[in-house]
């Protein structure tokens, strides 16, 4: 009858995990595997703890380590981890992970694709750029100019 589906259209496909299957429409589709989340999600205690839970942890993760950026240490790597950890269950941090992700791909390929000279010019700009950061992060901090520290040690 027009209109109506037909019986082969309502049927799922018969197939393992893992395998491809050609049902009208989505031809050569991958099966979906649950997520191991899905579990815990599926109660709505469940889901509410699990958004509570990513969005503080992944929060004070992404919080500590902003906090930690300016100081020597893997500050970004754990903005990073927070990101992923929200990502679990927000949207916008998938998003925001991936651009990321994307972003350090094409840099370091950009780097590689330097010589050696401009890979450690780079290198020495990096070490330039922390050792500024540290230096201002304790002078703001503490009251300690490191530099006159070092260049009285030096005259000694």
């Amino acid at each position: 009858m027009p209109g109506q589906m037909q019986q082969h259209d309502r049927q799922p496909p018969t197939t393992t995990p893992g395998q491809t299957t050609t049902t009208p429409g989505h031809a050569h589709r991958e099966l979906h595997r649950p997520h191991p989340l899905d579990r815990i999600r599926a109660t709505p205690g469940g889901r509410l703890a699990l958004k509570i839970g990513a969005g503080t942890l992944g929060g004070a993760l992404v919080v500590l380590g902003l906090i930690l950026v300016p100081l020597p240490g893997p500050g970004w790597l754990i903005v990073i981890a927070g990101l992923a950890v929200l990502a679990v269950e927000y949207a916008w941090a998938r998003h925001l992970l991936r651009f990321t992700r994307r972003q350090l791909h094409r840099w370091t390929d950009w780097l590689l694709r330097r010589s050696w000279p401009i890979r450690a010019l780079v290198g020495a700009g990096g070490f330039v750029l922390v050792a500024v950061v540290v230096w201002a992060s304790v002078r703001v901090s503490f009251g300690i100019d490191l530099a006159a520290v070092t260049w009285g040690y030096l005259n000694t």
